[in-house]
Formats: structure tokens, sequence, C-alpha cells
């Protein structure tokens, strides 16, 4: 064992004791990951010098990888989404005023139009998503 190893080894394993961080091994290990990300959001809010800031994304990383596994997304249209969105959010296509007006929202929804890309940067801000959600596979 190298040097470095054996340094990190007993760090490691009592870490992995006291909080069993690692990769998710079934249903209950993932609801104490998701408890301990709920956690970590609420202790580090939103900031990247926080000490746990490198332990909340490693959580995050392994309940993402649980998630991708387990419960694999489905391939939805960017109509989907946008009806989706706008059902969730309790919207209107008088809302959406990223798109355009009622009969452009109207348009894109029917399939007949697609979302531009100044149409999809503004639904990506408005929702916090990432612009791919918006366009078709």
């Amino acid at each position: 064992m190298s040097a470095v190893l054996k340094k990190v080894d007993p760090a490691w394993r009592a870490f992995e004791r006291a909080t069993r961080v690692g990769p998710i091994r079934n249903k209950a290990h993932y609801d104490e990951m998701v408890g301990m990300l709920d956690a970590l959001i609420a202790e580090v809010n939103g900031k990247r010098s926080h000490p746990l800031a490198g332990l909340l994304y490693i959580v995050g990383e392994f309940i993402r990888a649980y998630d991708e596994r387990h419960f694999p997304a489905e391939d939805v249209s960017a109509v989907e989404m946008l009806s989706y969105l706008m059902e969730s959010h309790k919207l209107r296509q008088s809302d959406l005023a990223e798109i355009g007006a009622q009969s452009v929202v109207s348009a894109v929804l029917a399939g007949k139009r697609k979302l531009n890309a100044r149409q999809i940067a503004r639904l990506s801000k408005r929702f916090g998503l990432p612009a791919d959600v918006f366009l078709d596979r």
C-alpha cells in the first residue's frame, strides 16, 4: 500500500462508519443519503467555499448514479416538457412571455413550431433547468 493510502485508509474507514457515505446499496441507504443531502444543502446554502461543499457534491453524485441506474429517465419531447412545466407551475400560455405571444406558445404546444435558441435559453433560465430539456432528441 502506498504511503498516501496508508494515511487515508484509517480516516476513510472512520468516515465511512460514521456517515455510510459511499455507493448506494439499497432503498434504505438511498433514503439515508437523500436525508444527508438535504441536511448538506441547508448547511452549505450555496456557498462553494463552505468546508462541506465537497461532501455535498460527492453525496449528490452517489444519488445521481443510483437514480440513473434504478430510475432511467424517459426521453420526452420539448412540448411534453413544456406542457408538464406549465401544468406543475399552473401556467397558461399567456404566462410564457419567454416564448412570445400566446399564439406563438399555442403553435409550439401544437407542434406546428419549434422553440428557437433564444426561447430555449429564456425557458432554461426561468425554470432553472438545462437547456437540453427543451430540445427534441
